[in-house]
């Protein structure tokens, strides 16, 4: 049987870590699991960045994205060995749509009044801007349902996002053609989680859960996000 291999892809404000729990599920559970790190610094070069990491495995891909991760991966997943998505928590970005365009469909969530707005140097060109999302607020906006001492550290360890992603449009949907699974967390402070169930609802995802969580739902609810991947898993699994 060729079992696909888990990439899981992390979002902004987070980096790999942000997947530990459901890492340890997966791999407790028997799974083959990367889990490499997103740079956060536009859409194209991340989704480049992860479709190469996918094309580096012998064999299929299921792709699990966790917020700005799912946008990622709609991107990414055009990789010919990737065989399913999972956005967690995510964006699901229609061809040529950016960020900006669909979350300004929707009112926003409690994350757009606490950002914080970074220049950072970029050679040859003008400064870039990092985002990331306030110390004191990320706790209860990003890591609500966290324990708190694990959100303090979170907080003071956000990789954070470049500002031109947000406008960047997606130059592909791979969801057209490639199944995909989705989870909603209903009590999301980062991503209206209408945000989340109008993108699974227009990219027809095989599967929707709906979850009683904030929005790092691997932190809160990892065995159902566990779940969730290894039934992508199953599904996509070939004789």
């Amino acid at each position: 049987m060729a079992t696909p291999t888990i990439i899981l892809v992390h979002g902004a404000f987070a980096d790999s870590a942000s997947w530990a729990p459901v890492t340890r599920e997966l791999l407790d559970r028997g799974h083959t699991v990367l889990a490499p790190p997103v740079y956060n610094r536009s859409l194209a070069e991340d989704a480049a960045s992860v479709r190469a990491v996918a094309e580096h495995v012998d064999g299929p891909v299921v792709l699990a994205g966790h917020s700005y991760g799912g946008a990622v991966i709609t991107v990414a997943g055009a990789a010919e060995n990737v065989v399913g998505l999972v956005f967690v928590s995510g964006y699901v970005l229609e061809e040529g749509e950016s960020l900006g365009q669909l979350q300004g469909g929707f009112p926003d969530s409690d994350l757009a009044a606490n950002l914080v707005y970074t220049p950072y140097p970029v050679a040859g060109s003008e400064d870039g801007t990092d985002v990331s999302v306030t110390i004191d607020a990320f706790p209860p906006v990003f890591a609500a349902g966290v324990d708190p001492r694990t959100a303090e550290v979170l907080a003071v360890s956000q990789r954070p996002l470049s500002g031109a992603a947000f406008g960047e449009p997606a130059s592909t949907a791979a969801w057209k053609t490639t199944p995909g699974w989705g989870i909603v967390s209903a009590d999301d402070h980062t991503i209206n989680p209408e945000v989340e169930r109008f993108g699974y609802e227009r990219a027809g995802l095989r599967q929707v859960v709906e979850l009683p969580a904030p929005h790092l739902v691997m932190h809160t609810h990892p065995a159902e996000v566990a779940d969730v991947i290894e039934t992508a898993v199953r599904e996509t699994t070939t004789d």
